[in-house]
């Protein structure tokens, strides 16, 4: 939505305040949706990256064999995170770090899959963060996008534009289209959009697979 403020610094801000209550407040809310992320992300390969781990929400769902990294622009949701970690013993996990996702910090071709869990709404350019998201998978792997993604047609298109700026405080967008990460993929050409599949509440939210095609 045009004027809508999705900087950094909004993020961070907004983020400070709901880091201590966040889970409480979406722990069941998203657990659907987290569950079904760590799992097609696990099913991708081993070596995953969690782009926007808040607080580590979605790190009990990822099998034990897996080796997640996740990240986060938020010192005050990767702390949260780490309290998490080391209370509950994830082994899993291999590290947790502060970093903004438009600008990832790792070489090419370092993860079997890299998943986005309710996060890519918030980004400011989306489409430059899925083109880090792609330089950093290895070829075959998959992008898992969990999100609150629209379709902006009938009455649903006008109740999400209408709340827009509602949920806008809360950190999150409503008005975020699933075509336009479609778009992004056909642009790229070397990403398949496999799956849009919707999961709790009611198909409310939906869990997006994009495969990126193997190098000839």
């Amino acid at each position: 939505m045009a004027g809508m403020n999705n900087s950094p610094e909004h993020q961070s801000r907004v983020y400070r305040h709901w880091a201590p209550i966040y889970d409480r407040v979406y722990r069941g809310l998203l657990r659907d949706g987290h569950r079904t992320t760590a799992t097609l992300a696990a099913a991708a390969g081993p070596d995953i990256l969690e782009v926007g781990v808040g607080t580590g929400l979605v790190l009990p769902h990822y099998p034990a064999h897996c080796r997640v990294t996740g990240i986060d622009l938020s010192e005050h949701m990767i702390a949260k995170a780490r309290e998490k970690v080391e209370r509950k013993g994830f082994a899993h996990v291999k590290a947790l770090r502060v970093m903004n996702a438009q600008h990832l910090d790792f070489a090419d071709d370092s993860f079997d899959a890299v998943c986005l869990p309710f996060v890519v709404t918030l980004i400011p350019e989306p489409e430059r963060a899925l083109d880090e998201c792609a330089r950093v998978l290895r070829p075959g792997g998959e992008i898992i996008i969990a999100s609150k993604l629209g379709d902006g047609r009938g009455i649903q298109g006008r109740i999400e534009e209408a709340v827009a700026p509602l949920v806008h405080k809360v950190g999150w967008s409503s008005a975020f289209r699933i075509s336009r990460i479609g778009e992004w993929a056909r642009h790229r050409g070397d990403f398949d959009l496999l799956e849009i599949r919707p999961v709790f509440p009611n198909g409310f939210f939906k869990v997006i697979r994009l495969k990126q095609r193997a190098r000839s």
